[in-house]
């Protein structure tokens, strides 16, 4: 991939952390193994409020995190090239900023395979059919694969939020019946 193209998907220091993961990962032949690894290390952080703030904190030094972090990784069982990135990345004190790193790689990998990601809201969960109608749609609006993450949230009554990017479109029944309650207060 060029590097201008690269450069409009990512920017940053995380992004060049990411950049050369991810070219090293490719000559590697191993993109997907570390796209999986980095995702299992990213819920690792998600999922664990205590490891969140060990990986966020500025207080601990070098030398902690890296000996912090080798039996951690050795028990999640991380592939040789993901364990010794993030390794590096803590070793150079730049773990509070893996997460940065972790969607910058993602980010390349989905535009190395011509794929996007939606985020999809409905009230229920969807049939089969329907939830390739809604691939469809997107793959036809997104002019690309499309990997929906699909979120079932019984709130919004009813219709579809979907977000793709920074792009979203609410035609939730919730947020209709907001927009005309607001209407209402207005007129009377």
């Amino acid at each position: 991939m060029p590097v201008a193209a690269r450069n409009s998907i990512i920017s940053g220091f995380s992004g060049r952390y990411a950049t050369a993961l991810f070219d090293l990962a490719s000559e590697m032949k191993q993109i997907d193994a570390v796209a999986s690894d980095l995702a299992r290390f990213g819920a690792l952080i998600e999922d664990n409020a205590d490891f969140r703030r060990f990986v966020l904190s500025p207080v601990f030094t070098a030398h902690e995190q890296v000996k912090a972090m080798k039996p951690i990784l050795a028990k999640i069982k991380l592939g040789d090239l993901a364990t010794k990135f993030l390794l590096l990345v803590a070793k150079q004190r730049r773990l509070f900023a893996v997460r940065d790193m972790i969607r910058d790689y993602s980010a390349l990998v989905d535009d190395a395979k011509g794929t996007t990601h939606a985020k999809v809201t409905l009230a229920d969960k969807p049939s089969d059919a329907m939830l390739a109608t809604i691939k469809a749609s997107l793959k036809d609006i997104a002019g690309k694969n499309v990997v929906v993450d699909l979120k079932i949230n019984p709130e919004i009554i009813g219709g579809i939020i979907v977000q793709i990017g920074s792009r979203m479109v609410d035609s939730s029944l919730h947020t209709k019946l907001n927009s005309i309650r607001i209407a209402m207060k207005e007129v009377g």
